[in-house]
Protein backbone atom coordinates (compact mmCIF):
# COMPACT_ATOMS: atom_id res chain seq x y z
CA UNK A 1 0.00 0.00 0.00
CA UNK A 2 2.57 2.51 -1.09
CA UNK A 3 -0.34 4.75 -1.70
CA UNK A 4 -3.49 3.02 -0.71
CA UNK A 5 -6.71 4.91 -1.17
CA UNK A 6 -10.21 3.76 -0.42
CA UNK A 7 -13.70 5.20 -0.96
CA UNK A 8 -16.01 3.86 1.68
CA UNK A 9 -19.72 3.90 2.29
CA UNK A 10 -20.66 6.34 4.99
CA UNK A 11 -22.19 4.45 7.76
CA UNK A 12 -23.14 4.85 11.26
CA UNK A 13 -22.67 2.91 14.39
CA UNK A 14 -25.91 1.30 15.54
CA UNK A 15 -27.70 3.23 18.27
CA UNK A 16 -28.34 0.07 20.30
CA UNK A 17 -25.79 -2.63 20.99
CA UNK A 18 -26.08 -5.93 19.17
CA UNK A 19 -27.69 -8.81 21.01
CA UNK A 20 -25.53 -11.65 22.22
CA UNK A 21 -26.53 -13.96 19.40
CA UNK A 22 -27.18 -11.49 16.59
CA UNK A 23 -24.91 -10.94 13.62
CA UNK A 24 -24.12 -7.34 12.82
CA UNK A 25 -25.62 -6.09 9.55
CA UNK A 26 -23.04 -3.60 8.39
CA UNK A 27 -24.69 -1.83 5.52
CA UNK A 28 -24.73 1.40 7.55
CA UNK A 29 -21.94 2.80 9.73
CA UNK A 30 -22.15 6.50 10.61
CA UNK A 31 -19.54 8.90 11.80
CA UNK A 32 -19.65 10.86 15.04
CA UNK A 33 -19.85 14.67 15.08
CA UNK A 34 -16.47 16.32 14.73
CA UNK A 35 -17.05 19.19 17.16
CA UNK A 36 -14.78 18.85 20.20
CA UNK A 37 -14.82 21.52 22.90
CA UNK A 38 -11.57 23.29 23.65
CA UNK A 39 -10.01 22.81 20.23
CA UNK A 40 -8.61 25.90 18.55
CA UNK A 41 -7.70 24.87 15.01
CA UNK A 42 -5.16 26.70 12.92
CA UNK A 43 -6.51 28.63 9.93
CA UNK A 44 -7.33 26.31 7.02
CA UNK A 45 -4.72 26.00 4.31
CA UNK A 46 -5.29 28.40 1.41
CA UNK A 47 -3.49 25.99 -0.88
CA UNK A 48 -5.95 24.30 -3.20
CA UNK A 49 -5.42 21.26 -5.38
CA UNK A 50 -2.81 22.03 -8.04
CA UNK A 51 -4.46 20.45 -11.00
CA UNK A 52 -7.96 19.23 -10.17
CA UNK A 53 -10.87 21.60 -9.50
CA UNK A 54 -12.20 21.02 -5.99
CA UNK A 55 -15.67 20.34 -7.38
CA UNK A 56 -14.43 18.04 -10.11
CA UNK A 57 -12.35 15.06 -8.94
CA UNK A 58 -10.85 13.54 -12.08
CA UNK A 59 -11.39 9.86 -11.38
CA UNK A 60 -12.80 7.10 -13.53
CA UNK A 61 -14.94 4.38 -12.01
CA UNK A 62 -16.20 0.92 -12.70
CA UNK A 63 -19.77 0.74 -13.97
CA UNK A 64 -21.55 0.84 -10.61
CA UNK A 65 -19.87 4.11 -9.60
CA UNK A 66 -20.13 5.94 -12.91
CA UNK A 67 -23.25 7.97 -12.17
CA UNK A 68 -22.03 9.37 -8.86
CA UNK A 69 -18.61 10.30 -10.15
CA UNK A 70 -20.01 11.74 -13.38
CA UNK A 71 -22.20 14.04 -11.32
CA UNK A 72 -19.17 15.16 -9.33
CA UNK A 73 -17.19 15.73 -12.52
CA UNK A 74 -19.98 17.94 -13.78
CA UNK A 75 -19.65 20.11 -10.70
CA UNK A 76 -22.83 18.89 -9.01
CA UNK A 77 -23.01 16.66 -5.95
CA UNK A 78 -23.56 12.96 -6.67
CA UNK A 79 -27.05 11.65 -6.11
CA UNK A 80 -25.80 9.33 -3.37
CA UNK A 81 -24.52 12.10 -1.11
CA UNK A 82 -26.11 14.24 1.55
CA UNK A 83 -23.70 15.50 4.22
CA UNK A 84 -24.64 14.50 7.76
CA UNK A 85 -25.22 17.22 10.34
CA UNK A 86 -22.22 18.05 12.52
CA UNK A 87 -23.93 19.92 15.33
CA UNK A 88 -27.19 21.38 16.66
CA UNK A 89 -30.03 19.77 18.53
CA UNK A 90 -31.09 16.15 18.21
CA UNK A 91 -34.33 17.25 16.62
CA UNK A 92 -32.49 19.29 14.01
CA UNK A 93 -30.18 16.37 13.31
CA UNK A 94 -33.11 14.02 12.87
CA UNK A 95 -34.82 16.46 10.54
CA UNK A 96 -31.67 16.85 8.46
CA UNK A 97 -31.29 13.06 8.26
CA UNK A 98 -34.62 12.50 6.53
CA UNK A 99 -35.85 13.35 3.09
CA UNK A 100 -39.12 15.07 2.22
CA UNK A 101 -40.76 11.65 2.00
CA UNK A 102 -39.75 10.76 5.55
CA UNK A 103 -37.08 8.28 4.51
CA UNK A 104 -33.36 8.59 5.33
CA UNK A 105 -31.22 9.98 2.49
CA UNK A 106 -29.02 7.65 0.44
CA UNK A 107 -25.73 6.92 2.15
CA UNK A 108 -22.80 9.11 1.24
CA UNK A 109 -19.61 7.61 -0.14
CA UNK A 110 -16.68 7.71 2.26
CA UNK A 111 -13.05 8.08 1.20
CA UNK A 112 -10.26 6.38 3.14
CA UNK A 113 -6.77 6.77 1.76
CA UNK A 114 -3.29 6.22 3.09
CA UNK A 115 0.41 6.78 2.48
CA UNK A 116 3.31 5.15 4.30
CA UNK A 117 5.27 7.39 6.72
CA UNK A 118 8.69 6.23 5.57
CA UNK A 119 11.03 9.04 4.69
CA UNK A 120 9.93 12.35 3.27
CA UNK A 121 6.80 12.43 1.13
CA UNK A 122 7.60 13.41 -2.43
CA UNK A 123 6.04 14.95 -5.51
CA UNK A 124 4.67 11.59 -6.65
CA UNK A 125 2.81 11.07 -3.35
CA UNK A 126 1.43 14.58 -3.63
CA UNK A 127 0.28 14.71 -7.25
CA UNK A 128 -0.65 11.03 -7.45
CA UNK A 129 -2.64 10.82 -4.22
CA UNK A 130 -2.83 13.66 -1.69
CA UNK A 131 -3.78 16.39 -4.18
CA UNK A 132 -6.60 14.19 -5.44
CA UNK A 133 -7.80 13.60 -1.88
CA UNK A 134 -7.87 17.36 -1.39
CA UNK A 135 -10.01 17.76 -4.50
CA UNK A 136 -12.42 15.04 -3.36
CA UNK A 137 -12.87 15.99 0.29
CA UNK A 138 -15.81 18.28 -0.49
CA UNK A 139 -17.60 15.52 -2.38
CA UNK A 140 -17.04 12.56 -0.09
CA UNK A 141 -17.08 11.73 3.60
CA UNK A 142 -13.29 11.57 3.87
CA UNK A 143 -10.83 9.90 6.24
CA UNK A 144 -7.11 9.74 5.60
CA UNK A 145 -4.83 7.20 7.21
CA UNK A 146 -1.10 7.19 7.89
CA UNK A 147 -0.33 3.53 7.25
CA UNK A 148 2.53 2.89 9.66
CA UNK A 149 1.82 -0.86 9.81
CA UNK A 150 2.58 -1.08 6.10
CA UNK A 151 5.85 0.77 6.65
CA UNK A 152 7.35 -2.09 8.68
CA UNK A 153 6.78 -4.83 6.08
CA UNK A 154 10.23 -3.97 4.74
CA UNK A 155 13.34 -2.95 6.72
CA UNK A 156 12.69 0.46 8.29
CA UNK A 157 14.37 2.93 10.63
CA UNK A 158 12.75 2.50 14.05
CA UNK A 159 14.42 5.70 15.27
CA UNK A 160 12.60 7.87 12.75
CA UNK A 161 9.24 6.10 12.28
CA UNK A 162 7.50 8.05 15.05
CA UNK A 163 8.70 11.43 13.83
CA UNK A 164 7.93 10.48 10.22
CA UNK A 165 4.37 9.58 11.23
CA UNK A 166 3.72 12.99 12.79
CA UNK A 167 5.43 14.68 9.84
CA UNK A 168 3.10 12.84 7.46
CA UNK A 169 0.11 14.30 9.32
CA UNK A 170 1.60 17.79 8.96
CA UNK A 171 2.17 17.14 5.25
CA UNK A 172 -1.44 16.01 4.72
CA UNK A 173 -2.69 19.25 6.22
CA UNK A 174 -0.12 21.41 4.46
CA UNK A 175 -1.19 19.96 1.12
CA UNK A 176 -4.78 21.05 1.69
CA UNK A 177 -6.55 18.37 3.71
CA UNK A 178 -9.00 20.32 5.88
CA UNK A 179 -9.64 18.74 9.32
CA UNK A 180 -13.09 20.35 9.32
CA UNK A 181 -13.99 18.21 6.30
CA UNK A 182 -11.84 15.10 6.74
CA UNK A 183 -10.35 13.19 9.65
CA UNK A 184 -6.77 11.95 9.80
CA UNK A 185 -5.61 9.00 11.90
CA UNK A 186 -2.70 6.62 12.36
CA UNK A 187 -3.38 3.07 11.20
CA UNK A 188 -1.85 1.38 14.26
CA UNK A 189 -4.09 3.46 16.55
CA UNK A 190 -7.03 1.39 15.33
CA UNK A 191 -6.31 -2.11 16.59
CA UNK A 192 -9.09 -3.60 14.53
CA UNK A 193 -6.79 -3.37 11.49
CA UNK A 194 -4.41 -5.98 12.86
CA UNK A 195 -7.12 -8.16 14.42
CA UNK A 196 -9.12 -8.33 11.22
CA UNK A 197 -5.92 -9.06 9.30
CA UNK A 198 -5.36 -12.19 11.40
CA UNK A 199 -8.95 -13.35 10.94
CA UNK A 200 -8.66 -12.89 7.16
CA UNK A 201 -5.23 -14.58 7.10
CA UNK A 202 -6.93 -17.70 8.39
CA UNK A 203 -9.30 -17.90 5.42
CA UNK A 204 -6.94 -16.69 2.65
CA UNK A 205 -5.29 -19.45 0.56
CA UNK A 206 -1.49 -19.25 0.37
CA UNK A 207 -1.67 -19.61 -3.40
CA UNK A 208 -3.48 -16.30 -3.70
CA UNK A 209 -0.60 -14.49 -1.99
CA UNK A 210 2.09 -16.31 -3.94
CA UNK A 211 0.72 -14.74 -7.12
CA UNK A 212 1.08 -11.15 -5.90
CA UNK A 213 3.50 -9.32 -8.22
CA UNK A 214 4.69 -6.68 -5.75
CA UNK A 215 5.71 -9.37 -3.25
CA UNK A 216 7.76 -11.12 -5.89
CA UNK A 217 9.52 -7.90 -6.87
CA UNK A 218 10.35 -6.83 -3.31
CA UNK A 219 11.30 -10.34 -2.22
CA UNK A 220 13.98 -10.43 -4.91
CA UNK A 221 15.54 -7.28 -3.47
CA UNK A 222 15.51 -8.58 0.13
CA UNK A 223 16.65 -12.12 -0.62
CA UNK A 224 16.70 -14.53 2.34
CA UNK A 225 15.86 -11.73 4.78
CA UNK A 226 12.36 -11.21 3.39
CA UNK A 227 9.80 -11.29 6.20
CA UNK A 228 6.44 -12.97 6.59
CA UNK A 229 4.90 -9.50 6.93
CA UNK A 230 5.74 -8.67 3.34
CA UNK A 231 4.16 -11.93 2.18
CA UNK A 232 0.96 -11.25 4.11
CA UNK A 233 0.95 -7.54 3.41
CA UNK A 234 -1.86 -7.79 0.79
CA UNK A 235 -4.16 -9.25 3.47
CA UNK A 236 -3.46 -6.24 5.70
CA UNK A 237 -4.40 -4.01 2.78
CA UNK A 238 -7.58 -6.00 2.26
CA UNK A 239 -8.40 -5.63 5.96
CA UNK A 240 -7.91 -1.86 5.69
CA UNK A 241 -10.47 -1.76 2.89
CA UNK A 242 -13.01 -4.24 4.24
CA UNK A 243 -12.92 -2.91 7.80
CA UNK A 244 -14.74 0.21 6.65
CA UNK A 245 -17.08 -1.51 4.16
CA UNK A 246 -15.62 -0.01 0.99
CA UNK A 247 -17.86 0.59 -2.01
CA UNK A 248 -15.09 1.98 -4.20
CA UNK A 249 -11.31 1.93 -3.91
CA UNK A 250 -9.27 4.61 -5.72
CA UNK A 251 -6.28 2.79 -7.17
CA UNK A 252 -3.70 3.14 -9.88
CA UNK A 253 -3.36 0.43 -12.48
CA UNK A 254 -0.40 -1.04 -10.59
CA UNK A 255 -2.59 -1.60 -7.51
CA UNK A 256 -5.54 -3.33 -9.11
CA UNK A 257 -4.22 -6.77 -8.21
CA UNK A 258 -4.44 -5.85 -4.52
CA UNK A 259 -8.02 -4.69 -4.96
CA UNK A 260 -8.95 -7.92 -6.72
CA UNK A 261 -7.51 -9.86 -3.79
CA UNK A 262 -9.66 -7.82 -1.38
CA UNK A 263 -12.71 -8.66 -3.47
CA UNK A 264 -11.78 -12.35 -3.49
CA UNK A 265 -11.32 -12.39 0.28
CA UNK A 266 -14.66 -10.64 0.85
CA UNK A 267 -16.43 -13.11 -1.42
CA UNK A 268 -14.75 -16.07 0.26
CA UNK A 269 -15.73 -14.85 3.72
CA UNK A 270 -19.34 -14.33 2.68
CA UNK A 271 -19.45 -17.80 1.10
CA UNK A 272 -17.76 -19.60 4.01
CA UNK A 273 -20.01 -18.06 6.63
CA UNK A 274 -23.12 -17.98 4.47
CA UNK A 275 -23.58 -14.23 4.60
CA UNK A 276 -26.61 -13.37 2.51
CA UNK A 277 -27.39 -9.96 1.06
CA UNK A 278 -30.86 -10.00 2.59
CA UNK A 279 -29.30 -10.27 6.06
CA UNK A 280 -26.81 -7.47 5.56
CA UNK A 281 -23.29 -7.73 4.19
CA UNK A 282 -20.54 -8.29 6.69
CA UNK A 283 -18.00 -7.99 3.87
CA UNK A 284 -18.87 -5.67 1.00
CA UNK A 285 -16.97 -6.34 -2.24
CA UNK A 286 -15.29 -3.08 -3.28
CA UNK A 287 -15.02 -1.88 -6.85
CA UNK A 288 -12.24 0.12 -8.51
CA UNK A 289 -12.16 3.88 -8.75
CA UNK A 290 -9.24 4.59 -11.08
CA UNK A 291 -7.20 7.67 -10.19
CA UNK A 292 -6.30 10.26 -12.79
CA UNK A 293 -3.62 8.65 -14.98
CA UNK A 294 -2.07 12.05 -15.63
CA UNK A 295 -1.02 12.27 -12.00
CA UNK A 296 1.37 9.31 -12.25
CA UNK A 297 4.79 10.79 -11.54
CA UNK A 298 7.90 8.90 -12.60
CA UNK A 299 11.46 9.06 -11.29
CA UNK A 300 13.73 11.87 -12.45
CA UNK A 301 16.47 9.38 -13.35
CA UNK A 302 14.22 6.83 -15.09
CA UNK A 303 11.01 7.77 -16.86
CA UNK A 304 9.80 4.16 -16.77
CA UNK A 305 9.88 3.76 -12.95
CA UNK A 306 7.57 5.44 -10.43
CA UNK A 307 9.04 8.11 -8.18
CA UNK A 308 9.79 6.30 -4.92
CA UNK A 309 10.80 7.13 -1.36
CA UNK A 310 12.82 3.92 -1.15
CA UNK A 311 14.98 4.58 -4.21
CA UNK A 312 18.63 4.91 -3.10
CA UNK A 313 19.23 7.94 -5.34
CA UNK A 314 17.71 11.02 -3.68
CA UNK A 315 18.09 12.82 -7.00
CA UNK A 316 15.39 10.57 -8.45
CA UNK A 317 12.63 12.43 -6.60
CA UNK A 318 11.48 15.89 -5.58
CA UNK A 319 10.78 15.78 -1.85
CA UNK A 320 8.05 18.13 -0.72
CA UNK A 321 10.46 19.70 1.78
CA UNK A 322 13.35 20.19 -0.67
CA UNK A 323 14.69 23.74 -0.72
CA UNK A 324 14.54 25.89 -3.86
CA UNK A 325 18.23 25.29 -4.51
CA UNK A 326 17.86 21.52 -4.17
CA UNK A 327 14.85 21.44 -6.50
CA UNK A 328 16.70 23.49 -9.12
CA UNK A 329 19.74 21.20 -8.88
CA UNK A 330 17.68 18.01 -9.19
CA UNK A 331 15.78 19.30 -12.20
CA UNK A 332 19.01 20.43 -13.86
CA UNK A 333 20.54 16.97 -13.42
CA UNK A 334 17.46 14.88 -14.27
CA UNK A 335 17.61 12.44 -17.15
CA UNK A 336 16.54 13.68 -20.58
CA UNK A 337 17.05 12.54 -24.19
CA UNK A 338 18.45 13.74 -27.49
CA UNK A 339 15.07 14.28 -29.14
CA UNK A 340 14.16 17.53 -30.85
CA UNK A 341 11.30 19.47 -29.26
CA UNK A 342 9.12 18.42 -26.34
CA UNK A 343 6.05 16.20 -26.69
CA UNK A 344 3.76 13.97 -24.66
CA UNK A 345 2.99 11.59 -27.50
CA UNK A 346 6.29 9.84 -28.27
CA UNK A 347 6.39 6.52 -26.32
CA UNK A 348 10.13 6.25 -26.92
CA UNK A 349 10.69 9.38 -24.79
CA UNK A 350 9.35 8.51 -21.29
CA UNK A 351 11.47 11.14 -19.53
CA UNK A 352 10.10 13.85 -21.81
CA UNK A 353 6.52 12.82 -21.11
CA UNK A 354 7.19 12.66 -17.36
CA UNK A 355 8.69 16.15 -17.10
CA UNK A 356 5.91 17.65 -19.20
CA UNK A 357 3.31 15.88 -17.02
CA UNK A 358 4.87 17.39 -13.90
CA UNK A 359 4.95 20.83 -15.51
CA UNK A 360 1.29 20.56 -16.52
CA UNK A 361 0.28 19.54 -12.99
CA UNK A 362 2.09 22.32 -11.14
CA UNK A 363 0.98 25.06 -13.53
CA UNK A 364 -2.74 24.58 -13.09
CA UNK A 365 -3.48 21.14 -14.50
CA UNK A 366 -3.38 22.24 -18.11
CA UNK A 367 -3.98 19.94 -21.05
CA UNK A 368 -1.22 18.37 -23.11
CA UNK A 369 -2.15 20.62 -26.02
CA UNK A 370 -1.81 23.76 -23.91
CA UNK A 371 1.56 22.72 -22.53
CA UNK A 372 2.95 21.73 -25.92
CA UNK A 373 1.76 25.04 -27.38
CA UNK A 374 3.82 26.85 -24.73
CA UNK A 375 7.01 24.78 -24.52
CA UNK A 376 6.87 22.27 -27.37
CA UNK A 377 9.59 24.10 -29.29
CA UNK A 378 11.94 24.46 -26.32
CA UNK A 379 15.31 22.79 -25.90
CA UNK A 380 16.03 21.08 -22.60
CA UNK A 381 18.28 23.93 -21.54
CA UNK A 382 15.34 26.30 -21.89
CA UNK A 383 12.69 24.06 -20.38
CA UNK A 384 14.45 22.82 -17.23
CA UNK A 385 14.77 26.28 -15.61
CA UNK A 386 11.10 26.96 -16.33
CA UNK A 387 10.11 23.61 -14.79
CA UNK A 388 12.24 24.30 -11.70
CA UNK A 389 10.65 27.74 -11.27
CA UNK A 390 7.15 26.27 -11.54
CA UNK A 391 7.92 23.56 -8.97
CA UNK A 392 9.41 26.03 -6.51
CA UNK A 393 6.46 28.42 -6.87
CA UNK A 394 3.96 25.59 -6.41
CA UNK A 395 5.63 23.94 -3.42
CA UNK A 396 6.57 27.11 -1.51
CA UNK A 397 3.10 27.60 0.09
CA UNK A 398 3.03 23.92 1.08
CA UNK A 399 6.46 24.19 2.68
CA UNK A 400 5.51 27.33 4.59
CA UNK A 401 2.32 25.69 5.86
CA UNK A 402 4.27 22.53 6.78
CA UNK A 403 6.71 24.59 8.88
CA UNK A 404 3.81 26.33 10.64
CA UNK A 405 2.10 23.02 11.46
CA UNK A 406 5.32 21.35 12.60
CA UNK A 407 5.69 24.12 15.17
CA UNK A 408 2.27 23.16 16.64
CA UNK A 409 2.66 19.47 17.65
CA UNK A 410 -0.21 19.70 20.12
CA UNK A 411 -2.57 20.63 17.30
CA UNK A 412 -1.39 17.66 15.22
CA UNK A 413 -1.76 15.27 18.17
CA UNK A 414 -5.32 16.44 18.78
CA UNK A 415 -6.29 15.88 15.15
CA UNK A 416 -4.82 12.37 15.19
CA UNK A 417 -6.57 11.48 18.47
CA UNK A 418 -9.95 12.60 17.20
CA UNK A 419 -9.44 10.82 13.91
CA UNK A 420 -8.58 7.57 15.68
CA UNK A 421 -11.68 7.82 17.86
CA UNK A 422 -13.93 8.14 14.82
CA UNK A 423 -12.18 5.34 12.95
CA UNK A 424 -12.33 3.01 15.98
CA UNK A 425 -16.05 3.55 16.35
CA UNK A 426 -16.78 2.40 12.80
CA UNK A 427 -14.12 -0.34 12.74
CA UNK A 428 -15.37 -2.05 15.90
CA UNK A 429 -18.81 -2.57 14.38
CA UNK A 430 -17.32 -4.43 11.41
CA UNK A 431 -14.95 -6.44 13.59
CA UNK A 432 -17.74 -7.53 15.92
CA UNK A 433 -19.87 -8.66 13.01
CA UNK A 434 -16.99 -10.67 11.54
CA UNK A 435 -16.19 -12.37 14.84
CA UNK A 436 -19.82 -13.31 15.40
CA UNK A 437 -20.01 -14.83 11.93
CA UNK A 438 -16.88 -16.83 12.68
CA UNK A 439 -18.35 -18.15 15.92
CA UNK A 440 -16.33 -16.31 18.58
CA UNK A 441 -17.56 -15.67 22.12
CA UNK A 442 -17.34 -11.93 22.74
CA UNK A 443 -16.66 -10.34 26.15
CA UNK A 444 -20.13 -8.77 26.21
CA UNK A 445 -21.62 -12.27 25.94
CA UNK A 446 -20.16 -13.08 29.37
CA UNK A 447 -21.70 -10.12 31.15
CA UNK A 448 -24.00 -11.14 34.06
Amino acid sequence: MASAAFVLSAAGVRASRLGARSAAPLSHVCRRPRGVAGTAPLPPSPHASPFIPATSPRMATDATATDATAAAAAGSPPSVATAPPTGGSAAAAAAAATTAGGRPPPRKLRVLSGVQPTGSLHLGNYLGAIAQWTAAQDTYDSRFCIVDLHAITVPHDAKTLSADTIDAAATYLACGIDPAKASIFVQSHVRAHTELTWLLNCITPVGWLERMIQYKEKAVKQGDSVGVGLFGYPVLMAADILLYQADLVPVGEDQRQHLELARDIARRFNDLYRVKRSKGLVMREPKALILDAGARVMALDDGTSKMSKSAPNDGSRINLVDSADVIARKVKRCKTDMGVGLTFSDPSRPECRNLLTIYAAVTGGRSAEEVEAEVGGFRWGEFKPRLAEALIAHLSPIQARHAELSAEPGYLYDILRRGAEEANEAAEVTLEGVKRRMGFVLPKDLAP
